[in-house]
């Protein structure tokens, strides 16, 4: 757990480029792990279970997408990082 906050730290005492290209990758890594697992799971509770199998297909499948240039499963991968900046554009407004 320590080692964790002093990566939280380290993080966020970086700043200009490093500070950006860390949090695009730490939302890409969410978007492309955390958000395809979270359409499963509430698709599989309100529209039933996915046609092409488990979460491990549907990550297949999305991985397969993101190859072929899908927008809306780029949209997706990406969706994180946009909530970051919607997220700075608001406080920025206050």
């Amino acid at each position: 757990m320590t080692t964790l906050l002093k990566a939280w730290r380290r993080y966020r005492r970086t700043r200009g480029l490093s500070h950006e290209l860390v949090t695009l990758l730490l939302c890409l890594g969410a978007g492309v792990v955390a958000m395809p697992l979270l359409i499963w799971v509430v698709g599989s509770q309100t529209l039933g279970a996915y046609a092409n199998g488990g979460p491990l297909n549907l990550w297949r499948d999305f991985f397969m997408a993101l190859g072929t240039g899908s927008r809306a499963y780029w949209l997706v991968a990406l969706g994180p990082y946009g909530a970051v900046w919607a997220w700075r554009l608001l406080r920025s407004v206050r």
